[in-house]
Formats: C-alpha cells, sequence, structure tokens
C-alpha cells in the first residue's frame, strides 16, 4: 500500500463542537465521526491524509485521518464554521454523494449513484461523472484556501498488482480533471489504495460497482489557519 507520508505520528485527537451547526447532515454527524485517528503532520499543509476503514472503528465506513492537527480555540471554530458551509454546499449541489466532516476536514465519497464512477478496469472521467465533477470545482472554486486529496479504489476483481495500478490511475484522472478546470496542482495531492479498502460486499455486481470509486478529502490550508489565528488573535 502507497501512503503518502512516511514519517508522521499518531496523535490523540481533542476537538471543539460549536454551537453554530447547521442543517447539513455531514455537519450533524460530526460529533460521531471525530472520533477517528488524527494524523499529524509537520507544518499544518496538506501533507497526507489516509480515507480508509483502517481509521474509525464500530462500522464507522470511510473516514479517514485529516492531517495538520486540529485549531483549537476560536480560530478553530471559525475555521469548523467555513468547512462546515462548504460540506453544506456540497450536498447542496451533488445530492447523491456521502459528505461526511472529519475533524477540521470534509471527506466525500462517490459511486454510481451520485455520478462519479468507474466502469470495471477503467479510470476514463464519463460524462456523467464529468457533470458531477464540475460541479465540485464550481465549489473549489467558490472556497479557494482549502487544499484537495484525491484517492483512488477498486474492487476485487483482478491481481493485487493490477488494482494498485488501477486505482492510482483512477485517481489521477480526477485530479488531471481537475487541473485542466481551473484547479491549481499546488491544492491536489493524490494517494490509492487499490482494493484494499472495500466498504461495501465485493460478490456482488452492486458492491463492486460502489468499490470503483475515488474519494476527495478537503482541508483548510495554511492561508485559512493564518487568517483565522489573525481574525481571532489566537
Amino acid at each position: 500500500m502507497k501512503r503518502i507520508l512516511n514519517k508522521i505520528g499518531l496523535v490523540f485527537l481533542a476537538f471543539v463542537i460549536t454551537a453554530s451547526l447547521t442543517n447539513c447532515k455531514a455537519v450533524q454527524n460530526a460529533n460521531n465521526k471525530q472520533k477517528g485517528a488524527v494524523i499529524g503532520a509537520t507544518g499544518g499543509a496538506i501533507l497526507g491524509a489516509i480515507i480508509g476503514n483502517n481509521v474509525g472503528k464500530g462500522g464507522n465506513g470511510e473516514l479517514g485521518a485529516v492531517i495538520g492537527g486540529v485549531v483549537g480555540g476560536t480560530a478553530g471554530v471559525l475555521i469548523g464554521n467555513k468547512m462546515d458551509k462548504q460540506a453544506q454546499k456540497i450536498e447542496e449541489e451533488i445530492p447523491g454523494a456521502e459528505v461526511e466532516r472529519v475533524d477540521d476536514g470534509i471527506v466525500v465519497t462517490f459511486d454510481e449513484n451520485s455520478g462519479v464512477y468507474f466502469d470495471t478496469s477503467k479510470y476514463n472521467i464519463n460524462s456523467k461523472s464529468q457533470q458531477t465533477l464540475d460541479k465540485l470545482i464550481s465549489v473549489f472554486k467558490e472556497y479557494p484556501d482549502t487544499n484537495i486529496l484525491v484517492v483512488g479504489h477498486t474492487d476485487s476483481a483482478g491481481s493485487d498488482t493490477y488494482n494498485m495500478t488501477l486505482s492510482k490511475n483512477r485517481a489521477n484522472a480526477v485530479t488531471k480533471y481537475l487541473q485542466g478546470h481551473g484547479i491549481s496542482s499546488g491544492r491536489l495531492t493524490t494517494n490509492w489504495f487499490g482494493e484494499t479498502q472495500p466498504v461495501h460486499d465485493n460478490s456482488t455486481a452492486a458492491g463492486r460497482a460502489k468499490n470503483r470509486r475515488v474519494n476527495v478529502a478537503i482541508l483548510p490550508n495554511e492561508k485559512m489557519i493564518e487568517d483565522a489565528k489573525q481574525q481571532t488573535g489566537n
């Protein structure tokens, strides 16, 4: 399994729940979802995040580890509010996507119903997927002070080596599409896990279709963090 960071440490999270939660399902779920682990990384930048079943227990599914730590105090509340609004916007624009707030970040899971999906052994971005990605791109442009991690997965058909490459190609295809439509390469990081992180039953056709997916994690970048600290005096 390829990981985008080798020198990262597992730390426990002390999280802040704000009183200004919206009706967004992703925000309503935040309390439970924040029980996952956090991967600490130096500099507070988007140096890595892991999306998969290895983080979060008890059926939490694809949560993830959000790097850079969690910003506390009033600056953390300000950042949380901005990320809450972005999560809600994604839910409004792409109703079929699963949107989860995890710590200071957002995890978006696409499947064959929400429009970003892949046929068996394919990694091309089809026309329906393009429509969904175009909606997501509009949100990324509306909230420019974030970094984006794209993570590729496959079903269990084929060898481990083949699927690892296939998941890489899927993640790269989405990343290249985002770059080609105005999202700076400096905001983007790509990762992949092959068949190792299934969220549905690979013994059924329907389950395999849902495992041929790409996840997106959205994290506050250094500018958002520094701006929040300056505004709040933290």
